[in-house]
């Protein structure tokens, strides 16, 4: 039985490293790449551009889901078996609830890399899954010297 990988993905660099570090570590793994929704980024555009509607929100989202979704994907190996999922919710609950739904074995997430008082400000998505999943997690971090990200 291989193993079920999941790599919560957004596009950003830190997405792309963990999941190249997901590819190198598990090559005959099975790869779930999940993007989550989060509804709190609908609530602060409706508050920001008061002209938009719920359904132009939740449809801006979807879209920006799917393209990440579909960018990542192609980024894997062909020799290597991968899904995607697109959920909604607060990134990290869904992750976790996700992981433990879903039989996962290993989550590999990408870190920002927040220090300090930012971190500790602006919560961090990586850690509260390092802290709240059965899973084992593996947190990586972009290569910050690698210009191409």
């Amino acid at each position: 039985m291989s193993t079920h990988v999941l790599v919560p993905v957004d596009g950003s660099a830190a997405a792309r490293a963990a999941l190249e570090h997901a590819c190198e570590q598990f090559p005959d793994g099975h790869l779930t790449l999940l993007y989550v929704m989060d509804p709190m980024a609908d609530y602060s555009r409706r508050r920001s551009f008061p002209g938009y509607r719920d359904d132009d929100q939740h449809t801006n989202e979807r879209e920006k889901g799917e393209r990440a979704l579909e960018d990542a994907l192609e980024a894997v190996p062909d020799d290597i078996s991968a899904e995607t999922e697109l959920e909604g919710g607060d990134p990290a609950n869904a992750i976790v609830r996700y992981a433990d739904d879903n039989d996962v074995d290993q989550v590999v997430i990408g870190s920002h890399g927040r220090e300090s008082i930012a971190r500790f400000l602006l919560g961090s998505v990586a850690e509260a899954v390092v802290r709240r999943s059965v899973a084992p997690v593996t947190v990586v971090r972009p290569d910050e010297t690698d210009s191409s990200r």
